[in-house]
């Protein structure tokens, strides 16, 4: 169906032992667009991917990929699909450019197997075995095998994972790459600062289903404008420090002080250069010494943890 998304999900609900891990949650990726899909660990996000991917069968609701159904349609989906695990997934007993050229010649119009190993630097460890491999290495040959085939669909768990920065870079840019080729790309990933670099639209899911969802500029626009971050001695009274920042706060606005690590303490909220000088002289008036302070817009991770909250689960 060529005018389909690339992923539809209507109402899913999947439930382990009788639990509801994802509950009614709706999703659209489209086609030549980055959709990055975000969450803290039990959130529900890898489920629902499975879903999408014909690994789980949806309790409720309707999950089309390219229009299809990926069980019933799980023949003609699979070559227009490609699909990178966080563990690879990949027979560990074969050399690595090896199995490259294996999953091409599985496809009819693969890409340049030569090509692409180069493009992600494969050429170093083309003759080790997977098992041989460190995480970061099979992360790349995990991604040139999701994708040589020339999907219409990518599915890209943690893609980053144990990349250093210079492949960090390249597999960013094949990423893009992909996108302006019309693929559609499901992302999902912890790293926040790689969602709201790839990322065309972010959706956020919690509890099972999305509390939220957008393009990254419009996620920042709804949150707080700017934020103050200082480093100081830990357990500090956030209650006083908050109201005393109210009382020099622009008129009809407010700020809202937490202590996000022992020591860390996050401002947000109308952080201006009154806010900024008054929260310095009220650490200096209890003694405590400010050893760093930043001031800066709210990042995607700051409207990310205000979504699903601070505390480990």
């Amino acid at each position: 169906m060529p005018n389909s998304p690339a992923v539809e999900i209507v109402g899913l609900v999947k439930r382990y032992a009788g639990r509801a891990v994802v509950d009614g949650l709706d999703l659209v990726a489209e086609r030549g667009r980055v959709t990055a899909v975000l969450g803290p660990n039990g959130a529900g996000k890898t489920t629902t991917v499975e879903c999408c991917e014909g690994l789980r069968t949806p309790d409720e609701g309707v999950v089309r990929v390219l229009g299809l159904d990926p069980l019933a349609d799980a023949v003609r989906l699979r070559p227009r699909v490609g699909v990178m695990l966080q563990d690879g997934g990949l027979p560990t007993g074969v050399r690595a450019l090896e199995m490259l050229r294996h999953v091409a010649s599985m496809y009819a119009r693969p890409r340049d197997v030569a090509e692409l190993s180069e493009r992600l630097g494969l050429g170093s460890f083309a003759g080790t075995t997977v098992r041989r491999l460190s995480g970061g290495q099979r992360q790349r040959l995990a991604l040139a095998a999701a994708i040589v085939g020339r999907p219409e669909v990518v599915f890209l768990d943690e893609p980053s994972a144990g990349l250093d920065p210079q492949s960090r870079r390249a597999v960013w840019a094949l990423v893009r790459e992909l996108r302006d080729e019309g693929v559609g790309i499901v992302l999902t990933t912890h790293l926040m600062d790689e969602a709201e670099d790839l990322a065309d639209h972010v959706v956020v899911v919690d509890h099972g289903t999305v509390v939220a969802q957008g393009a990254v500029a419009d996620l920042l626009a709804e949150a707080d404008d700017r934020t103050l971050r200082f480093v100081t001695s830990p357990g500090l009274d956030t209650v006083a420090l908050t109201d005393a920042l109210a009382r020099v706060a622009p008129d009809g606005t407010a700020t809202d002080v937490r202590e996000v690590a022992p020591g860390e303490y996050l401002v947000t909220g109308a952080v201006d250069p009154r806010v900024v000088a008054t929260a310095a002289s009220w650490c200096a008036a209890q003694g405590a010494l400010v050893t760093r302070l930043t001031v800066g817009r709210s990042t995607l991770e700051d409207v990310f943890l205000d979504l699903t909250g601070r505390s480990l689960r």
